[in-house]
Parts: structure tokens; sequence; C-alpha cells
């Protein structure tokens, strides 16, 4: 499956049905008064959160959502059917914009997430309804009232508890191969993670999340490479994993490349909680191992954990740190709630 963390749609809700100007006129009654029916509502527009999505690819070809339009009153008192609504599935992590972009008027969060975006329009009024004491056979009906449209971006930021950095050939994916049943593409160049990958990693009878983020590179806060399109995914996560290439002479550079493009990106990325690992110990000796970690520690002020993803050596170390880290988080953080401060859509105007 593609994946997809951006698309533009136009939503519509349906109008509502207009109302009936009828009269009865059986063989006994040929003067019987109004029984006109009221007009069905309009479908409405609505987004349902669902656990097992983390991409938008179902609405890079399917852009135009229209609900349905209420049924028109009948005679004998019959009212129009509601037009069937619209449920449009998105994974958790979205954000719903405005057409600008910038506007947000909802945040997804959590699985029980479900809302109406855009209210049918109501169905208008037969003539039955304007029948009154003094006017025993109203000849007056009411138009449906109109839907609401508009376009919207949904922009996705997947959530996981660990969020996995690195220049390309870190041996990122190398590490979600081993520590979860995620299958990434491994491969010696550049580049071959295209896309977030997810996985499960199961430690101590315990399991969270890790998103493997596709290689930063210098300047990716600015635009360069691919990371830029990704840096905002990690913004959720609630501890970064960065690994680092022991094998390279440039370890330190590399590691402060990184940061210097977390920093850049967001205030939010330079204050999370960091796991710094030195990858690829397998190729290197002891001593080697011994002095690196001690100039990377020095450089980062974190310890320094050592690993290798190809041997598994290190692979629980690092698991059980990120796993104190994020459990110290879960229970800090309060269960995660909408924006509190949302736009509010306008009601569609009565008809006079």
């Amino acid at each position: 499956m593609h994946f997809i963390d951006e698309a533009k749609i136009y939503l519509k809700s349906g109008d509502g049905g207009n109302g009936c100007i009828a009269f009865r006129r059986e063989a006994n009654a040929p003067n019987g008064g109004p029984n006109g029916g009221n007009g069905g509502n309009g479908g409405d527009i609505i987004l349902k959160a669902i656990t097992d999505l983390n991409t938008l690819i179902d609405y890079r070809y399917s852009q135009h959502f229209r609900a349905q339009n209420g049924e028109q009153g009948k005679g004998s008192l019959r009212d129009g059917k509601y037009g069937n609504d619209i449920v449009l599935n998105i994974p958790i992590g979205t954000q719903i914009f405005l057409e600008d972009g910038v506007t947000m008027i909802a945040d997804v969060m959590e699985n029980s997430f479900e809302r109406v975006l855009l209210k049918g329009g109501d169905g208008g009024f037969g003539n039955t309804h304007y029948k009154s004491s003094t006017n025993r056979a109203p000849r007056k009906s009411t138009p449906g009232w109109k839907g609401q449209d508009m376009w919207v971006w949904l922009k996705l930021k997947l959530i996981s508890d660990v969020g996995l950095v690195g220049l390309p050939n870190a041996g990122k994916s190398t590490f979600l191969a081993a520590t979860t049943r995620a299958k990434p593409k491994i491969a010696d160049y550049p580049f071959t993670t295209l896309k977030p990958q997810l996985g499960v990693a199961y430690i101590d009878e315990k399991e969270f999340v890790i998103s493997d983020i596709p290689g930063l590179i210098e300047g990716a806060s600015e635009g360069h490479g691919l990371g830029h399109r990704f840096l905002k995914h990690v913004e959720r996560c609630r501890v970064i994993l960065h690994l680092v290439d022991g094998t390279d002479e440039n370890f330190l550079k590399n590691y402060a490349v990184i940061r210097k493009e977390l920093r850049a990106y967001s205030d939010v990325l330079a204050d999370k909680e960091e796991v710094v690992v030195l990858n690829k110990i397998d190729s290197l000796t002891d001593e080697e191992i011994a002095k690196k970690v001690k100039s990377l520690q020095r450089k980062s002020n974190f310890k320094v954990i050592p690993m290798s993803g190809v041997t598994g050596a290190g692979t629980v170390d690092v698991l059980r740190k990120l796993l104190t880290v994020v459990e110290k988080y879960k229970e800090m953080q309060e269960p995660a709630e909408e924006i509190k401060e949302e736009v509010q859509l306008d009601e569609p105007e009565e008809n006079n």
C-alpha cells in the first residue's frame, strides 16, 4: 500500500428535500384538508477514525464526496426519505484544515473520534405544517434547506511511541526488522526507505510502536532530500531513537547534523527526550567501540548505547531503555484530547 500523508478533498452535505402541497381528494371527502408531507433531510458528511489505517491513499484518486439529497415530501402525509450520510474513514493522527491549509478544524487523536463535519440541509415543510384554525387549506410549502460544502486538507501525522531517526544508511530499517515484525526494504545505499514504516516492538511482555522515518540529510528542514516530508511524523512520538553509524569517520558530525535539523524544524522536536545509539558495532573493535561511545556521549550529553542491528548485540538494552521512557511519558501525559479551540463552521442559513 502506498503511503500518502496529505490530500485535498471536496465535501458537500446533502440538500434537504422540498415540502409538498397536496390535499385529500377521496370520494367521501372531495374538499379534504391539506396532507402534503415534509421533505427529508440531506445526508451528513461524517469523519471517523479507524485504528488500522496509516495512510490517506483512499483520498488520492477519489477527491469529491457528496452526500445524498433528501427526498421531496409526498401526499397522504408522506415525508421524504432522509439522504444517506457519507462516512469518511481516516487514520488516527489526521489533522483537518480549511482550504487555506493553515486553519485547523479538527485533530484526530483517539480511536473513538467521530464527528459530523458538514450537516445535511433540513427538509422543507409541506402544506400540512401551515394548517391552522384560520387557514384550513394552506397552499404554502417551503423548499429544502441547502447543505454545506467546503474544500479541506487532510494531513496525517503518524502516532507512534518512538520515532527512529538518523542519516541514510544509519541502520534504521535493519533495527526495525530485527526488533519488530515490520519488513522494511534493506539495502546498502541511501534512501532505501522512501516512506515511514511502523513496527510493534515486544520486550518484557510489553509493547510499543516504533516508526522508521526516511533518512534525513543536512538541510532537510529547508526542504532538501526526503526527510523534510516526514519530519512532522516525529512530532507525535514520545521519544526519539537516534541511530548513529559507528563505522562512519564523521559520526560526531553526523549526529550534530540530525540534531540541527530537528531544532530547525520545530521546538517540539528539539525538546523531545532522545535515546542515542552507536550502531554497527559488529564492524568495530572493542577499543574503537569504547572510544567512540565516550566521544558521542560528550557530544550528545546522553548515555550512548552500543548496538548492532545485524547481530542483535545491544538491541535488548535499547528496547528496555525505550520502554522505560515510553512508560514514563504515558504516565505523565493525560489522555489525548481534540484541540480546545476549533473553528466553528457556520450553520446553513434558513430559508425565509
